[in-house]
């Protein structure tokens, strides 16, 4: 009864939050729901032999009217005084409120904008004032520019509103949704932006920020690109590009996870830290643990992905500490719950929150199922795990992946394999690596020579496996509906094939 009762809390917000997103019902639409919850828990009290039914329901109609409304509230309505000025020249003060998004044609800046800036002109002298404001603003900034996060800054560029755009095979991205899930409702054309006085960053976040890029500094001392960037997407989650053709390699072999901080490389770095801690007391070994995913968490900007698999990994290593065992998919579905509660964009128009959480749900609904029938793979290094897992997420985000993008790849199991084998000791060879660079400057690239050999070798299997005729083929755009046929045959595939494991602690 109690997993009813969560499950129909979570659905039943999640379709509330979902159908919201996509259809503009009102507050009235809630209070509807909350009628026939009421009715239902009425008529559990008249007729005892369908009251369990009749109560899951009820709090079914509850959540989704909790649903409706959660999203009804967060839609963004924009600023009036703004909005009369787009398609012009304007300049707005405020605080960068994330870390610049740096990238080879220019620098995206995430503002919140407190004051509208108004120069006039008279024969004598030039006088400006200002008007509050309140509002997100995306800044496209030169590349290069001196901006970090926290910063109070002064803007001058064209205001406009987002819009969606094409990404290929027909398929049109809502870029104006995507950036709504940060706060962010006009963009600042052609922006020339400079910092004023003081810093409004969290300090938490800012010196974990600091450190990532002392971080980062350390391994370009020591490593070539595109190794370089390799290993900072593969241990601090560094958003920097790898280059346009080798992202679009690692695409098309379904090996762009590794570039981005995942639930996999969380996990690594815990057992890393968990296994340094042994002979501590359980305190400190759970306590560093738990410190760490907070601090990956903020050095990623707090990613949908990161934040996911860092509340799932946090999770466990309390499960651990009490020494408890816990429903992976129950927790799977709180944590999908909380981050939609506190950010409900998220849900329909952040791909990275869609895809994390359909991966994770896949490797607990179908790695042990594809586990039991890979046995004539080998257990040494992990192969029969890595191919269980891989052949498992890859399943639960099929669907999804041919609707976004329309890549099918078809050498993703052999790739993943090869690539995903040498990935912790990647990790550990480029955090020595980074370490010495900081320390030792380019005196210390012999200490990187192991991490180049792992990471070139990952890049050379993502290269090699690219370059296969038929590697991936091209699906046309489909309408979103097909997807619910598609998810319910995956269902029907975990209900009769599969089993429903339990993750001990």
């Amino acid at each position: 009864m109690s997993s009813k009762i969560l499950w129909a809390l979570v659905g039943g917000f999640l379709v509330g939050v979902f159908v919201r997103s996509f259809v503009p019902l009102g507050l009235s639409v809630s209070a509807f729901a909350l009628i026939l919850s009421a009715t239902s828990l009425l008529l559990a009290f008249l007729d005892r032999s369908r009251a369990k039914s009749l109560i899951v329901l009820s709090v079914t109609f509850v959540a989704l009217a909790g649903g409706i409304a959660r999203m009804h509230v967060a839609t963004l309505t924009g600023d009036s005084v703004l909005t009369e000025r787009l398609d012009n020249k304007i300049t707005l003060e405020g605080y960068v409120t994330a870390e610049p998004d740096v990238r080879d044609t220019g620098v995206r800046v995430s503002l919140h904008v407190e004051r509208l800036i108004l120069a006039s002109t008279t024969a004598t002298s030039l006088s400006t004032s200002t008007i509050p404001v309140d509002a997100g603003v995306l800044a496209l900034v030169p590349p290069h520019a001196d901006i970090s996060y926290g910063d109070n800054v002064r803007a001058v560029g064209t205001l406009r509103l987002p819009e969606s755009f094409d990404t290929g095979l027909g398929r049109q991205f809502r870029y104006p949704e995507y950036l709504a899930k940060d706060g962010i409702a006009y963009q600042l054309a052609f922006a020339q932006i400079e910092k004023t006085d003081g810093n409004r960053g969290n300090i938490l976040k800012a010196a974990a920020i600091r450190i990532k890029h002392a971080y980062l500094e350390g391994e370009a001392l020591v490593l070539p690109e595109p190794e370089a960037g390799l290993a900072g997407g593969i241990t601090v989650g560094d958003k920097r590009s790898i280059g346009k053709e080798l992202t679009a390699d690692f695409q098309r072999v379904s090996l762009v996870h590794m570039v981005v901080l995942s639930g996999y490389n969380i996990t690594v770095v815990i057992n890393a830290i968990s296994y340094m801690l042994t002979s501590l007391p359980r305190v400190f070994q759970f306590g560093g643990s738990g410190f760490v995913v907070l601090f990956f968490i903020l050095m990623s900007g707090g990613a949908a992905s990161a934040v996911r698999a860092g509340a799932m990994a946090l999770i466990a290593v309390v499960a651990r500490a009490t020494g408890r065992s816990y429903l992976a998919g129950r927790i799977l579905g709180v944590v999908a719950f909380l981050m939609v509660l506190w950010n409900p964009y998220e849900l329909a128009f952040d791909p990275s929150f869609q895809l994390s959480t359909l991966a994770t749900l896949g490797l607990i609904s179908f790695t042990p199922m594809f586990a039991e029938r890979l046995s004539w793979f080998t257990e040494r290094f992990g192969v029969r795990e890595i191919a269980a897992s891989t052949l498992a997420t890859q399943l639960a985000v099929l669907p999804l992946l041919l609707y976004q993008n329309g890549q099918l790849s078809l050498v993703a199991l052999p790739a993943n394999i090869l690539a995903l084998l040498p990935v912790p000791f990647a990790m550990l060879a480029s955090f020595i690596a980074a370490i010495g660079g900081m320390l030792l400057g380019s005196y210390a690239v012999p200490l990187a020579f192991p991490a180049y050999i792992l990471l070139a070798y990952i890049i050379g299997i993502a290269k090699f496996f690219a370059a296969l005729p038929f590697a991936a083929v091209s699906v046309s755009a489909f309408s979103a509906w097909w997807l619910v046929p598609a998810y319910a045959a995956l269902w029907c595939i975990k209900r009769y094939c599969g089993t429903n494991p339990q993750v001990n602690s």
